[in-house]
């Protein structure tokens, strides 16, 4: 056959690996416990000998599985995990695979509790050094002797920028470093980080490949382009068979065995259901958000509108080099800060929520909330002014939301 589209290999995933009874969606296994008709098949599961197989919930169910291999197939990638949030998915990544006196460079332009965990890591002994990632050579400065890993965002929520992705996957190989890439924003219809080097790629299931608010997930997903042999922390137990796969042996052991981060069966099945309209999504919302962008960034009441695809982004052209469409999110701040909060309550048609890469367009202030815990200083450092809003472009007709955006700002 010959290789199939990015939808078509979604919404046939389940029936590729066989699905019981006929169906065309893998079921919900509710069950916590497996069990065997002979015990060496049970220590088979234990000791990794035995391959498909489950012993506890714990650490994945057949739905989890299923899901773990449609999000595989998207990252073009060796073998994906799922966990129960974004958030436990990146702090799996950063527990399982790096120790005190490990350094982590990461960009500065990340998701608020993703700075928030850079600061736990601290408590346990782990450098942390953020950077202006948009500049490969920024990275390259930070790197030390004992840095191990480097993290960054396709497009840094809520800022909208972009890294030189190319060239930091360049350092990251030469210097033999793990390339974490969240690649939530983009999703792997628009991106995949495999193609610029990157080690890991995590998803926030929850946002675009599930898409309709109504299951929490996260993924880390091994591209295959790491050689573990090069990471030092990966323990004795786990470096025998295959080299590939031992990284994401560890972080399965330890992310979800040990710290218990897990997936239920039964928002895998949601979020797996919810994947097979990812691409109809996000082309729309990515649509809609580029011609809601580009009438802000011509509104008098606006004096800044951050967005990749517009032309006056600073990152405009490493996101067209690398991105097929800008996707949902979008931030812009009033010319009037003092009026941000009435202009939000004067919107129809917009949820005021947190949140994002639901079928609903989302709008919240970012410096009283998402970004309130981390400071001032640290809004400052990351270019996040206090009159600044973020939108989650949903699925409603543009004409709608524009309509909505004039009367609100008039």
């Amino acid at each position: 056959m010959a290789t199939q589209g990015f939808t078509t290999g979604i919404v046939h995933s389940d029936k590729a690996f066989g699905v019981e009874h006929g169906g065309v969606h893998k079921p919900i296994h509710t069950s916590v416990q497996y069990g065997f008709d002979k015990v060496e098949d049970l220590i088979g599961v234990f000791q990794g000998t035995l391959k498909g197989g489950f012993n506890y919930a714990r650490q994945g169910t057949p739905t989890t599985a299923a899901l773990e291999a449609k999000v595989t197939r998207m990252e073009d990638g060796l073998g994906t995990i799922c966990f129960a949030t974004g958030m436990a998915a990146i702090s799996a990544v950063f527990l399982t695979l790096l120790r005190a006196g490990d350094h982590l460079v990461a960009s500065k332009f990340v998701f608020g509790n993703t700075n928030s965990i850079f600061g736990t890591l601290r408590d346990l002994g782990i450098e942390v050094t953020t950077v202006d990632a948009t500049d490969a050579a920024n990275v390259a400065a930070a790197v030390k002797a004992n840095t191990r890993m480097v993290f960054v965002e396709t497009i840094a929520n809520p800022g909208t920028q972009v890294p030189d992705l190319g060239a930091i996957g360049d350092l990251c190989r030469d210097k033999g470093l793990v390339y974490v890439v969240d690649n939530t924003i983009t999703s792997p219809l628009l991106f995949r980080p495999k193609t610029v080097g990157a080690s890991l790629v995590v998803n926030s299931l929850t946002k675009t490949i599930a898409g309709h608010g109504d299951a929490l997930g996260g993924a880390v997903t091994d591209t295959g382009v790491f050689d573990w042999n090069r990471h030092p922390n990966i323990f004795a137990a786990y470096r025998k068979g295959d080299a590939r796969q031992w990284g994401l042996t560890q972080i399965r052991k330890k992310g979800l065995r040990d710290m218990g981060g897990s997936l239920s069966s039964e928002h895998a099945h949601n979020i797996a259901v919810g994947a097979e309209t990812l691409a109809l999504r996000v082309t729309q919302s990515s649509a809609t958000a580029l011609e809601l962008a580009r009438f802000l960034e011509q509104h008098p009441a606006v004096v800044k509108v951050h967005y990749p695809m517009l032309e006056s982004h600073p990152q405009h052209a490493l996101a067209r080099k690398h991105f097929s469409a800008g996707s949902w999110l979008l931030s812009f701040e009033l010319r009037d800060a003092s009026t941000c909060l009435d202009f939000v309550n004067r919107l129809q048609i917009p949820v005021k929520a947190t949140g994002l890469g639901d079928t609903r367009t989302l709008i919240i202030p970012v410096a009283p909330t998402i970004f309130w815990e981390a400071g001032a200083e640290v809004r400052a450092a990351m270019g996040i002014a206090d009159g600044l809003i973020r939108l989650s472009v949903g699925l409603e007709e543009s004409a709608d939301l524009l309509a909505d955006f004039a009367q609100a700002l008039a």
